[in-house]
């Protein structure tokens, strides 16, 4: 484990495995930092791989675990990404999905000089209205939720609302995940996370300033407004490739971490010129 210090003094931790040029994993939604493991676990023999457990999702660091309603910034989160290339020395290889994609992507607009390339996989990026909905009633309704202890119904509420799943299987993913501790202790976090991804807003013209080289990547059996908001991003960011993969969703680092990991590998062969 990796412990560094951010710019504000919040303590960081990282799970830190392998050895070579450093690849920093930004994972997804409900992630106590161990979401990426098979993937890092594919590169590690290559590359010293560093998995932050992302301060949004730091129970230790909220008021009330079991509520939310303090979300930090995306801007402190990245601040925290920063701090983990400082301690082990740019430039790194980015790799950043969903909402960890959005942090990957302020990450790559705020210190250029630290990162050699990066995949960014379904970033849950605003491109328009706000996530939560225009009125925020998706975020009001979680909210509610949690409010009444019901965590499971508040993640098939962002899961309806925002995901994009349909009803049914909202429902069930939410029950799903409301009798499972690991995920259910997390569901106030990931309602946090909707709040400061809405609190971020619309940032394609700070997108568009990015020049490290970038692989955009997705699966075709996504979300279309995943898709969609990636078709956003790649039409103003000036070095990127558009990568697609068959017959995946956005569980793909998941279910086929290997092949999550050979696409992070081919970027970090072509911009770090490892070899061995």
């Amino acid at each position: 484990m990796l412990i560094t210090r951010s710019a504000d003094g919040t303590e960081v931790r990282a799970y830190d495995e392998g050895r070579g040029p450093a690849i920093v994993m930004l994972g997804a939604g409900l992630d106590d930092g161990t979401r990426c493991a098979k993937a890092a676990a594919c590169l590690a023999p290559r590359f010293r791989v560093l998995r932050p457990h992302r301060r949004q999702y730091r129970l230790d660091l909220k008021p009330d675990p079991r509520l939310g309603g303090a979300p930090c910034t995306i801007a402190e989160e990245v601040e925290d990404a920063l701090a983990v290339v400082r301690a082990v020395g740019a430039p790194a290889v980015l790799f950043g999905h969903s909402d960890g994609g959005v942090v990957a992507l302020e990450a790559l607009a705020a210190s250029p000089a630290s990162f050699a390339g990066a995949v960014i996989f379904e970033p849950a990026a605003v491109i328009g209205p706000p996530l939560s909905g225009a009125d925020g009633h998706i975020l009001t309704q979680a909210r509610a939720a949690l409010a009444a202890g019901r965590p499971g119904k508040a993640m098939a509420v962002f899961l309806r609302g925002t995901v994009g799943l349909p009803g049914w299987q909202a429902t069930l993913a939410g029950l799903a995940i409301g009798v499972a501790p690991k995920y259910r202790r997390l569901v106030p976090a990931q309602i946090d996370s909707l709040e400061a991804l809405d609190r971020l807003g619309v940032r394609l013209d700070v997108y568009a300033t990015i020049q490290t080289p970038a692989v955009l990547l997705n699966g075709d059996r996504s979300p279309a407004h995943l898709v969609e908001r990636l078709d956003a991003i790649e039409r103003v960011m000036p070095h990127t490739e558009r990568v697609v993969m068959r017959g995946r969703d956005h569980g793909a680092d998941l279910k086929h971490p290997e092949e999550v990991a050979q696409i992070i590998e081919n970027l970090a062969d072509k911009v770090l010129h490892h070899s061995g």
